[in-house]
């Protein structure tokens, strides 16, 4: 009996094989870490990049659970009673090379090597009453190629490939227990063997995260990552024979050891074998775009473009928090010219009276229903999982306007596509995929109701827009900004000093961002403009203080005596540079007739962070040229020569974008060109 209950008890860990190897790989590690911290304090300051090669070892545990039903063991031998579930920890350890070239997100990973699957199955009972168990040693030599993406170029790290197994292990031992009731009886022998009909070649796929620990500092070509990681490897492909029901399903626990050869830094220090070690520094830019005082007004009439789309978070069918949602005792209350006053829950955003207006969409088409009761409109869910996903997202924006507004039910068309009729993911496209996956995943409102449309109707997406007049705030151009570019990088925080001709100093930060603004008039005060030498002082990652130094000329802003200004915006399509027809109908329509005698017409055009910074910066000012050319061509059929024009592209400087880029509609309104029109004094 002492014998059985022990066999009974016996833990998954506890039969095990492998866990001396795993400690001994984990000792190993340590090992390397100690002794490359060792060797950093005694190398040299030359510095070496990162490598884009890695090459090295993975080691880790296949926590393995067991389903489905077994019975039939082998030719000769079927049990009685059949297995069901069980689990077990096995032995994985690969070498593997990877491939991350420079600050890119994205790399390739290769694993091949041993991959045990083993376990023990739920303990059953025969007809004779006696305890039956079983165990397998099922393993496989695997050949595993991964994607590798880095979502936020930091050491976390995302992975998923296929995997291809072939097998090399499938026995099993079959032991029967003893009958409790007959305590004298002696104990079988356990009958070992292979499995038959076992499949011999697996496909199947894993996803996974890691993070990568440096183990070695940049003084060293040679460089060490210890990389702690877990995988999923789910049941599909992995049922281990051509007959009955097991399958397996599999979560790996581990860590890489890596190493890799990193290319020289060249240095512009002169090395003195006799001198301290020197640490080269990175190298940050530091500029200044000085304040100005641009054309100002006390008021400003804003009109607002309505876009006709609602986005979704990734994975989910609800309507995302950070708009606003109403409860139905609100509606009476709720007034489309004061939707500023309607604030979402969560919210995120730069300018924040456009933001409120944009995340009530859905407020602003289901008031102009209700005032409109002829209306109608139709909603085309978009999600990268399919139609009925994106036929589900229609749904909920259509129960909002049902069961808050009263919409009937029959005014609301619903629709799922897979892609957006504008998609931004391009096919072949690899560069801020994720950024552009959420852009596509969204619900597309479009109606052929005039009541719901922009007066110079063009189209059944022309949403007619809303209307605010609203006090002055400073424009951009009133700020200075201050450009430390790589100091994130190089600085654990900075601050910026600046000193006027009379030698007063301001000094203001820390930071720990490349850029950031200041209001021209608080470096000013009461002066109407002067000239400040500007410090940089940056605190580095080794303790030492730098200093960069520049000059700029500020002029202090102060609103004009004009009583109002106009600002409208035109939305472009993602990566377009080209209005569409309804917009330029709109400028030709509605904004150039409102230009006054003498005039100014102030355009800024901006992108959001999809796409590299040089092209957005090409792209912002191509679409602020498309705006002035098609105003242009309207004042001069007009026979109208008297207005000027000031054009900006701001390309996708965070600083100056008139919303964040966190959700998918702030990037969506950045892609944007604001016009301000203002009278002459």
């Amino acid at each position: 009996m002492k014998t059985n209950n022990m066999y009974n008890k016996e833990s998954h860990l506890a039969r095990f094989p492998y866990a001396k190897s795993i400690k001994n790989v984990a000792l190993i590690a340590f090992a390397m870490m100690g002794v490359q911290t060792v060797a950093a304090q005694t190398q040299d300051s030359v510095q070496y990049a990162k490598p884009a090669w890695f090459f090295g070892v993975a080691a880790g545990a296949n926590v393995n659970f067991h389903r489905g039903s077994t019975q039939q063991l082998d030719a000769g031998v079927i049990v009685p009673t059949r297995f069901q579930d069980g689990s077990g920890v096995g032995l994985f350890v690969a070498p593997l090379i990877e491939y991350r070239p420079g600050s890119s997100r994205w790399g390739i990973m290769l694993q091949a090597g041993y991959d045990n699957r083993g376990g023990k199955f739920d303990q059953v009972k025969t007809p004779c009453n006696c305890p039956a168990d079983l165990k397998t040693d099922l393993g496989y030599i695997t050949i595993e190629p991964s994607l590798r993406f880095a979502p936020f170029k930091s050491n976390f790290y995302m992975y998923a490939g296929p995997r291809f197994a072939f097998n090399m292990s499938k026995s099993y031992t079959y032991q029967v227990g003893l009958n409790p009731a007959i305590p004298n009886q002696a104990l079988l022998p356990a009958v070992e063997g292979d499995f038959s009909d076992v499949n011999n070649n697996l496909i199947s796929m894993q996803v996974g995260a890691g993070y990568d620990i440096p183990l070695s500092s940049q003084n060293h070509r040679t460089q060490f990552v210890l990389s702690p990681f877990v995988s999923f490897q789910p049941y599909f492909g992995q049922d281990p024979r051509s007959i009955e029901t097991w399958n397996l399903t599999t979560i790996r626990v581990g860590a890489a050891l890596k190493l890799g050869s990193g290319r020289k830094i060249e240095s512009k220090v002169k090395e003195d074998a006799f001198a301290a070690p020197v640490v080269v520094e990175p190298e940050v830019k530091f500029y200044v775009d000085p304040a100005k005082n641009t054309v100002a007004v006390s008021n400003v009439r804003e009109v607002f473009p309505l876009g006709n789309y609602v986005y979704f978070d990734l994975g989910s069918t609800e309507i995302p928090k950070r708009y606003v949602l109403l409860q139905k005792d609100q509606v009476k209350d709720f007034r489309q010219d004061q939707v500023e006053l309607t604030t979402p829950e969560n919210f995120s955003g730069r300018s924040s009276r456009q933001m409120i207006v944009y995340y009530n969409v859905l407020n602003i088409i289901g008031d102009r229903m209700v005032k409109s009761p002829n209306s109608t409109i139709r909603m085309i869910g978009s999600s990268e999982q399919g139609p009925k996903e994106g036929r589900e997202m229609a749904e909920s924006t259509k129960a909002y306007l049902v069961n808050v507004f009263g919409i009937a039910p029959g005014r609301i068309v619903t629709e799922g596509r897979t892609k957006p009729l504008i998609a931004s993911v391009q096919v072949g496209g690899t560069v801020d995929l994720v950024l552009l996956q959420e852009g596509d995943r969204r619900v597309t409102i479009e109606s052929n109701s005039p009541e719901l449309l922009t007066e110079f109707y063009s189209g059944k997406n022309a949403m007619r827009p809303v209307e605010i007049v609203s006090g002055q705030v400073a424009p951009p151009d009133s700020y200075v900004f201050i450009n430390a570019d790589g100091g994130t990088q190089a600085y654990t925080s900075w601050s910026v000093e600046f000193k006027d001709e009379q030698g007063a100093v301001q000094n203001f930060g820390p930071y720990t961002k490349d850029k950031i603004s200041i209001p021209g008039n608080t470096v000013l005060g009461t002066r109407p403009e002067g000239d400040y030498k500007v410090t940089l002082v940056g605190q580095t990652k080794s303790g030492k203080v730098l200093r960069k130094e520049t000059t700029a000329h500020l002029v202090r802003w102060a609103p004009s005596t004009t009583d109002e200004a106009m600002r409208f915006s035109v939305i472009y399509e993602f990566n377009r540079s080209k209005t569409i027809k309804m917009y330029e109908k709109y400028i030709n329509d509605v904004v150039v007739p409102k230009i006054p005698m003498n005039g100014t017409v102030i355009i800024h055009g901006h992108a959001d962070i999809t796409g590299s910074e040089v092209h957005n910066q090409q792209l912002s000012l191509d679409r602020a040229n498309d705006v002035k050319g098609i105003m242009q061509n309207s004042l001069r059929k007009a026979g109208r020569s008297d207005v000027s024009f000031e054009v900006n592209g701001y390309g996708e400087d965070v600083a100056k974008s008139p919303f964040e880029n966190k959700f998918p509609e702030e990037r969506y309104y950045n892609r944007t060109v604001v016009i301000d029109i203002v009278a002459k004094k």
